[in-house]
């Protein structure tokens, strides 16, 4: 007679970033995992991400930190620009490195996608698998939490909401609290086959409006804009056309950018952001965690980055067989005091981003200039955040020396 106990059953609802980390991760912790997506495929919708080495340390957890970084382009310097051309402040790929252990990574959102999903065993994933929470379940009563899917009712141990900005599983948990609200800004993101000139990697701030652009190691580039803009809009004639108007007279690479672009292949979204802070990111059996329980404006490159870490804490905090109350309620206090305070800061910068009035333009650059005099300064914007490190120690015994030979400067 077989006594063994089955492992406990996760249902992430969501493929995206921050839902397959954390299926890896409770995999790994000895979880059965099951990951519901509505979409028929795991084609992710969007362009490219940068990891940060928050994420990148993140990701040494599930063993996949060392690929990721393999994939870093951007080598030699960098930095601010106007849309003239004339550099406001310039960093280099070491001093990020330098100052925070490891260097930021642009890779395609599909590359990492991919990346996750091959560590995951066979079938785990199911697609075109709409989802519905029905019960949150409870800990303290022993109930499971169900999810109702077209082809049937899915009990489980743990129910993870890792379901976008406009998730159904938050508004479940929490009817009454305030829904992602318009940052004032709207983004476009592209990818296309580098310039023939090299580039510098860049982000230019012009009035109300953002460009950047980055290399990928696949030889293509990942550029990014952001505009002031009323909510809802969408360009009279194609998305192309919107960014040659807006950025066309910009400096080098960025026509170049706009014209190799098809205009099917603009991504337009608006940035909204959940200024006000979920009571928990959790209630019952159920957790939240990316866009599902903190969406922030994409202005310090966060989103993603938090959602992996979201991902890796949630599983450090549920081995199999513990208190999933308990762990749930740990997960939810070490992951709102972090994530709302980089919401807010990325509020803030989009703020700066949307200055129009002369006056307010010509502070903003001056500041950024003033940069160029203090060593580190710019980078220092991300200190307490790309410094982070997660809750334990490491698979990968070269990433923990990694870290341990990261010093704050």
């Amino acid at each position: 007679m077989n006594n063994r106990t089955a492992p406990p059953l996760a249902v992430v609802v969501g493929s995206g970033i921050g839902g397959l980390t954390a299926a890896v991760a409770l995999h790994r912790r000895g979880w059965r995992v099951t990951v519901l997506e509505r979409a028929g495929s795991l084609q992710p919708v969007g362009a490219g991400i940068g990891l940060a080495p928050n994420s990148l340390r993140a990701l040494d957890v599930i063993g996949l930190g060392d690929e990721i970084r393999a994939l870093a382009a951007w080598q030699g310097d960098g930095g601010m620009r106007a849309p003239s051309g004339r550099w406001l402040a310039r960093t280099t790929a070491r001093a990020a490195a330098d100052r925070f252990g490891d260097p930021l990574v642009l890779v395609h959102r599909a590359t990492l996608i991919d990346a996750l999903a091959s560590r995951l065993p066979t079938g785990t994933v199911r697609t075109g698998a709409p989802a519905t929470l029905t019960a949150a379940g409870s800990p303290t009563t022993g109930r499971r939490a169900v999810v109702t899917t077209p082809d049937g009712d899915i009990e489980a141990e743990l129910v993870i909401g890792a379901d976008g900005i406009n998730s159904a599983v938050r508004s479940a948990l929490f009817p009454t609290h305030p829904e992602p609200e318009y940052a004032g800004l709207t983004t476009w993101r592209v990818v296309v086959p580098a310039p023939e000139r090299p580039f510098h990697p860049h982000e230019t701030w012009g009035r109300g409006a953002l460009w950047g652009t980055q290399p990928l190691k696949d030889g293509r580039v990942y550029a990014y804009a952001a505009a002031a803009a009323p909510a809802g809009g969408q360009a009279p004639d194609d998305e192309r056309a919107e960014l040659l108007r807006r950025f066309g007279t910009w400096h080098d690479p960025v026509p170049a950018i706009i014209g190799a672009v098809a205009p099917d292949q603009v991504l337009r979204h608006d940035v909204r952001h959940l200024t006000t802070p979920l009571p928990a990111f959790h209630r019952g059996r159920t957790a939240l965690l990316g866009d599902a329980a903190h969406p922030m404006a994409p202005t310090l490159g966060q989103g993603g980055n938090q959602a992996i870490e979201d991902g890796i804490v949630l599983a450090h905090h549920l081995p199999p067989q513990h208190d999933i109350g308990a762990g749930l309620a740990a997960y939810s206090a070490a992951r709102i005091p972090r994530t709302t305070g980089i919401v807010r800061k990325s509020a803030r910068i989009a703020r700066l981003v949307s200055l129009t009035s002369t006056p307010a333009v010509t502070i903003r650059e001056t500041l950024m200039t003033l940069a160029r005099f203090g060593p580190g300064l710019a980078l220092r914007t991300f200190d307490g955040i790309a410094d982070w490190r997660p809750p334990q120690h490491t698979y990968s015994d070269r990433a923990q020396g990694r870290e341990d030979r990261c010093v704050r400067r």
